[in-house]
C-alpha cells in the first residue's frame, strides 16, 4: 500500500512526539520538549505533567516564531561558522536548549536545578 502525503505527514509528526516522550524520561528536572518548524508552528509539544508551564499560549507561540526567525536566519552563517550544535539560553527559572535536526527546531525546557547540562545535552542529542 503507497502511503499518501496525509500518511507520511502523520507518520512524521508521530515520531516527533515519540522523541519528545523519550527526552522527558532523560531527566525529571525536564519542564517540556517539543518541536517547531521553520514557521514557528508547533508539530507537537509535551509539558511534563508533574509542572506547571510557566508561559502562557501566547507568550508560547512569540517565542516559537523568534526562535525560528532567528533560525532562518542563521542558515547563512553555516558555511561560515559550520552547522549549529546547540543554543542554551539560560534564565533565572530555566534553561531553555534549541538543537536542529533537518529544519525542524528541538524546544526543550529543563529546571535551572539540574547540574551536568553537558551530559544531558548529550544524552537528548542521541534521543534526536
Amino acid at each position: 500500500m503507497v502511503k499518501t502525503p496525509a500518511d507520511k505527514w502523520k507518520d512524521t509528526v508521530i515520531k516527533y512526539r515519540k522523541q519528545c516522550q523519550s527526552i522527558l524520561k532523560i531527566s525529571k528536572n525536564i519542564r517540556y520538549a517539543g518541536v517547531i518548524n521553520v514557521y514557528g508552528r508547533t508539530l507537537t509539544g509535551i509539558v511534563n505533567p508533574k509542572l506547571k508551564p510557566l508561559l502562557k499560549s501566547e507568550q508560547v507561540k512569540n517565542e516559537f516564531f523568534i526562535l525560528s526567525t532567528l533560525m532562518s536566519l542563521r542558515k547563512d552563517t553555516v558555511n561560515s561558522v559550520g552547522k549549529l550544535e546547540h543554543v542554551i539560553l539560560q534564565h533565572q527559572k530555566v534553561i531553555i536548549l534549541i538543537l536542529q535536526k533537518n529544519d525542524m527546531t528541538f524546544y526543550i525546557s529543563i529546571n535551572r536545578s539540574e547540574r551536568g547540562i553537558e551530559k544531558l545535552i548529550t544524552l537528548i542529542k542521541k534521543v534526536i
